[in-house]
């Protein structure tokens, strides 16, 4: 068993000392200014690696910035840790396992030894295997209970066994087979399932219920009820084995419901399941784009996992990303982060990244246990370009907060549709621009502007922002960025010395639950345990049932 040992606090770090007296030198320092001074600035803060481009220019940073923060990342060991994780050491050390979502895309041939077996060919008996599915389903060779083709793809999960199959599929709907549906239950409210069902045909549908223990309450509830509305039409019990596929390792549960073991695509407990999109847990993924689809996204994450791991940190693409999150988080007092697609297929892109940074670094402990003493994960949240330039622009623009933007657009449109991608494109580069260097009262006394309505059309500017371009959205393009926020997110950690691997948060909530869930069901009145507001809730709901 690993355990923790007591480290240096970040906050005694040189690099970190000197980052925060850094900080008040360049507060001030509008970028304006620093553009002013150097005007080749936006060539310079650039990056690029396999068709990913990053324009980090618009960033309150000046190059002793960088090199302090680089310096930091050295001085907490993010080489050493880097390497760790991809060597299949256990540094999720709360549950003492390894961290190796980076296997799931490791091409054969490639070799990742975890307690003493090579993981690599397992992970491809499991590609062929769903491959071998996929073809089936997508051909038509597999047939339901009554003979007829499958039409509808139901993936059942929650978290990360709903969250990075419904923004894959999203993401990649221009590649997918058009005659199949696909439809996604997560949520224990009713209404998801009978939404998702209510206009499709069991005899043509097929479940797909990923849940590694098959025994997660959500996952199962919807489950049985997928299972009990099926077979109001198909009747024969035996039908649920030509309906229903599993995503789990528990042989004896996914029996016991009536899936074909032979039909349980399984993973390992070195895969978090936000980190798992890329593993069987991706199914519907491949039904939807075929194997060699999935293979391409695989390819992306790979090559982006080789850049992260060898790319000297100056010019790394998820370091930079993470380190600026830091930067602007400890010294700058930033509590989000705002992700800003331009494409209409990352919609679910932003709600995907909120689970994997919110719950990989929410953390208020650090590896030996100890209570931080500085900031750690801030907020993800967004929107797809330009609707959010309608929503919530005004206040990243003229609020009093300060919110990192991260913009990502791509130079070719999959659906080129008269001048629309141009208009898209212009938006990303033009809200960069505002946000940088803003408007000044100068400038807009000079438009004409009465003398009263000048500061209410001031833009401070300042505001600092990426730009992420690739050429176009493919499932190459896609396990790129995904692999990028992931390696963004395992800098910010190790920097901040926390389990970015745990998810302890989510426990206590499910424990309370439960516990509450027999109160509200039991048919005499039950003695409540609680706090006087939760018990006045369960009772005023108990009265309305």
């Amino acid at each position: 068993m690993q355990t923790a040992t007591k480290s240096t606090s970040l906050v005694e770090i040189p690099a970190w000392k000197a980052l925060k007296a850094h900080a008040e030198q360049v507060r001030g320092t509008h970028l304006r200014d620093l553009f002013a001074q150097d005007p080749a600035r936006g060539e310079r803060l650039t990056a690029e690696a396999e068709g990913i481009f990053l324009d980090y220019s618009k960033n309150r940073v000046t190059d002793e910035t960088l090199k302090l923060l680089v310096e930091l990342a050295g001085q907490v060991g993010l080489r050493e840790r880097t390497e760790a994780m991809f060597t299949g050491q256990k540094i999720n050390i709360t549950e003492n396992r390894a961290v190796l979502h980076v296997a799931l895309r490791a091409p054969k041939g490639e070799s990742i030894v975890v307690d003493g077996e090579d993981v690599v060919p397992e992970v491809h008996k499991v590609l062929d295997k769903m491959a071998g599915f996929a073809d089936r389903v997508r051909s038509g060779a597999w047939r339901g209970h009554t003979g007829k083709r499958i039409k509808n793809v139901v993936n059942i999960g929650i978290g990360g066994s709903d969250l990075g199959p419904v923004m894959a599929y999203e993401a990649l709907k221009h590649y997918s087979q058009r005659d199949l549906t696909f439809r996604f239950i997560s949520n224990v409210d009713g209404t998801d399932f009978a939404e998702a069902v209510q206009d499709l045909d069991a005899t043509e549908t097929l479940f797909l219920v990923a849940s590694k223990t098959f025994t997660t309450q959500e996952t199962m509830t919807n489950a049985r009820s997928a299972r009990e509305w099926a077979l109001k039409t198909l009747g024969d019990e035996s039908a649920v084995a030509k309906h229903f596929v599993a995503i789990s390792t528990n042989a004896t549960e996914v029996a016991k419901f009536g899936i074909d073991t032979e039909n349980m695509f399984g993973f390992w407990d070195w895969v978090g399941g936000r980190y798992s999109m890329d593993s069987a847990i991706g199914l519907s993924t491949m039904i939807a784009i075929g194997p060699d689809g999935f293979r391409e996204l695989l390819a992306g994450f790979h090559a982006m996992d080789v850049h992260f791991r060898t790319a000297p940190l100056e010019k790394n693409l998820p370091a930079l990303l993470g380190l600026l999150t830091v930067w602007y988080t400890e010294f700058f007092d930033a509590q989000t982060v705002a992700i800003l697609p331009y494409d209409q297929y990352l919609k679910r892109f932003p709600a995907y990244l909120q689970q994997l940074t919110m719950e990989s670094n929410g953390k208020h402990v650090t590896l030996d246990g100890e209570t931080v003493s500085y900031q750690t994960g801030p907020i993800y949240w967004g929107e797809p370009g330009t609707n959010g330039q309608h929503s919530f622009y005004q206040l990243i623009h003229q609020g009093t907060r300060l919110i990192p933007c991260d913009f990502i657009g791509f130079a070719k449109s999959l659906n080129q549709l008269g001048r629309h991608h141009d208009m898209l494109m212009a938006n990303v580069f033009a809200q960069a621009e505002a946000l940088a260097f803003g408007k000044t009262a100068e400038q807009v006394k000079a438009e004409g502007t009465a003398d009263w309505l000048v500061p209410h059309r001031v833009f401070e500017g300042n505001r600092p922002s990426n730009t992420i371009l690739a050429d176009k959205l493919t499932p190459a393009t896609l396990g790129k960025l995904v692999a990028l926020y992931e390696h963004a997110v395992f800098t910010q950690g190790v920097v901040w010395n926390i389990d970015s691997f745990d998810q302890w948060g989510v426990e206590l909530g499910k424990v309370l639950a439960t516990k509450i869930l027999g109160e509200l069901e039991a048919t005499d009145e039950p003695k409540l345990d609680h706090d006087s507001s939760t018990k006045s809730l369960i009772q005023r709901y108990r009265s309305s049932k």
